[in-house]
């Protein structure tokens, strides 16, 4: 008996995490892999058939099935292709999801393996696109050089378009990417299929849904439950970019994520092992993803995570890679304020253009990474390098810099203290209202409005801006968009009506042209962070939430209510607006927290 449970227990004794992964007793002694899947898999049933030509019965494809094949034909949408006569379909599952296709087929005539094309879409005009014929990223080594027409896709980060041999009385799996829309080709001629299932294998994180947001304005819920489950689908192994395009830990984009996971979804651990993988991927002393930007959004992810969480220990981990980084900028700061970090300045792409404002919002970055540098170092007990980090800044601020009417750059400088909150957004932020806003740095510009206490005018623009997106089909938001975009175009849930642009085929700049653009991107979700923390009202006073003072800002609201995560538990929270225009709050809060008011 001691013998056989010898390699069984040995199997057992792993580290951390894994310890509880159990093999079975065939392996033995057998060198194996301790790393387990975290994601979670379910099977969904597509919500119509958009489209068929040569194919019977395809609405059978929209009933649960065993997911098992058998060797009967009857009762299965049948697929027949002749000559000239291919037979196809495209599905529509409802909404975004992160995974692949399973499909189970019974009997072929002829009895043989059936080959298909298979074209996911997170549009239903995605899938019928053609790839890009031009030169890869891979080919040339740089996003710029890529040759992308506007209205074609590739098969960048996720094969999304393939040809497959599939088998006949059996099953079988395919496909990792961010997709809404399935469409299949028999390519087969003078064939004919008998498919018995064609479900989406949906892979996810399985967890709750702790913080929540409910308010009298159906468009802000769903806006928000969109922000949220946006982020959710790119918490995979590590926290993505996006599920089709960027599947990729990016740091700087990351924050508006974090913001949102540390509002949703509680203490993760998905962001301790993004972080931890970052500074493993790009040790100092390189700049976390070659950018210099960010590695200022490391220092400003560390010190909101503590203030929610107070995971000191983390931060003590992390500490010979913070005072390090620290040292670095030093380096690159003249007493002038002159500074020499990187000739690289990224903000976000539609900022771009304007080199002047992403010069001015690049140093007012600096600035805000400075002032969480300071409390993370004497998190550290290092006062050293904390009043480095104020030196630093004061040098900084000897050079100011005009925004240039970048909304980007003016944002940054609210939230950095290097422009009055009421200028920032009187001259700047308000002017056109969601016009200039992005996806990711919208986020900024919300912030920089709450803090001049226009938290009506940005529920407005969170309002047109977000909600735009939802007007045209989307279920969750994209990596970029603009309102100009949406004059004459068609959703991206129909086929384009003739004369009307393709929203997601006709637009998109830089690295995301046409159908390269992801309709799934985690930095575009500040709005559900922003109205749990500024419409809610929830103000972290000290580190991990011990004390938080509850003042919301209802605007036109009528009510509003939502529960929010804590180290110690959830708080519930409900607002309503008194005739008199005074709000009569309830609060629930676990033991542990002072709440005031």
């Amino acid at each position: 008996m001691k013998k056989l449970l010898l390699p069984i227990l040995g199997l057992l004794i792993m580290a951390g995490a894994q310890a509880q992964l159990l093999f079975p007793p065939a392996f033995g002694g057998d060198t194996i892999t301790n790393r387990k899947d975290k994601m979670t898999r379910a099977y969904i049933t597509p919500l119509k058939v958009v489209w068929s030509q040569h194919v019977k019965d395809a609405d059978l494809l929209l009933k649960p099935n065993t997911g098992q094949s058998d060797l009967f034909g009857s009762g299965m949408c049948q697929m027949e292709s002749a000559k000239g006569n291919k037979a196809c379909l495209i599905l529509d599952f409802g909404r975004e999801l992160h995974g692949g296709l399973k499909l189970v087929i019974s009997s072929c005539t002829p009895l043989k393996t059936p080959t298909f094309r298979i074209r996911f879409g997170e549009s239903l005009s995605e899938t019928c696109s053609e790839l890009n014929t031009g030169k890869s990223i891979a080919e040339t080594g740089s996003v710029a050089d890529v040759d992308l027409q506007n209205n074609t896709a590739t098969n960048d980060h996720a094969i999304r378009d393939m040809v497959m041999t599939v088998p006949f009385y059996g099953q079988i799996e395919l496909g990792s990417s961010g997709f809404r829309f399935v469409r299949l080709d028999l390519l087969d001629e003078d064939m004919v299929v008998n498919l018995k299932e064609a479900t989406a294998v949906f892979r996810y994180r399985n967890i709750p849904y702790l913080g929540s947001f409910t308010c009298s304005d159906e468009r802000l819920n769903k806006i928000w439950m969109t922000g949220a489950y946006t982020v959710h689908l790119n918490m995979q192994e590590y926290i993505w970019d996006g599920i089709k395009r960027d599947r990729l830990v990016w740091l700087g984009d990351m924050h508006p994520e974090t913001s949102t996971i540390s509002k949703v979804f509680g203490d993760e651990e998905s962001f301790y092992a993004s972080i931890d993988l970052a500074c493993q991927q790009w040790p100092l002393p390189q700049w976390l993803n070659g950018m210099s930007a960010y590695s200022m959004w490391y220092l400003i992810i560390q010190y909101d995570w503590y203030q929610h969480y107070g995971n000191l220990d983390f931060i003590k981990k992390h500490g010979d890679y913070i005072k390090g980084l620290i040292d670095l900028i030093d380096t690159k700061i003249a007493e002038d304020g002159t500074e020499t970090l990187s000739p690289s300045r990224f903000l976000d792409w539609p900022s771009s253009p304007n080199q002047k404002g992403v010069e001015a919002g690049y140093r007012a970055l600096l600035c805000w990474a400075l002032q969480d540098g300071k409390q993370l170092c004497q998190l550290l007990g290092d006062e050293a390098r904390a009043t480095k980090c104020v030196q630093m800044e004061q040098r900084l601020r000897k050079k100011i810099l005009p925004p240039n009417d970048l909304k980007q750059a003016a944002a940054l400088m609210s939230i950095a203290g290097l422009m009055e909150p009421e200028k920032a957004a009187q001259d700047y932020l308000l002017v056109g209202g969601p016009k200039g806003f992005s996806t990711f740095y919208g986020y900024y510009m919300l912030e920089a409005l709450a803090k001049a206490g226009h938290y009506e005018e940005a529920m407005d623009i969170i309002s047109q801006y977000w909600g735009g997106m939802l007007d045209l089909g989307a279920t969750s938001f994209w990596e970029d968009f603009d309102l100009e975009w949406t004059k004459n175009v068609g959703r991206i849930d129909e086929f384009v009506p003739k004369g009307k642009n393709d929203i997601h085929g006709d637009f998109g700049a830089y690295c995301y042209p046409g159908f390269r653009h992801s309709l799934c991107h985690g930095w575009a979700s500040g709005p559900t962070a922003w109205m749990s923390q500024h419409v809610l009202g929830v103000e972290i006073l000290e580190p991990g939430c011990k004390t938080i003072r509850i003042n919301p800002h209802l605007g036109k609201l009528q009510w509003v209510e939502g529960t929010y995560p804590t180290p110690k538990g959830i708080i519930q929270i409900r607002h309503e607006k008194r005739p008199d225009g005074s709000v009569h709050s309830t609060i629930n809060a676990p033991k542990g927290i002072k709440i005031l008011k």
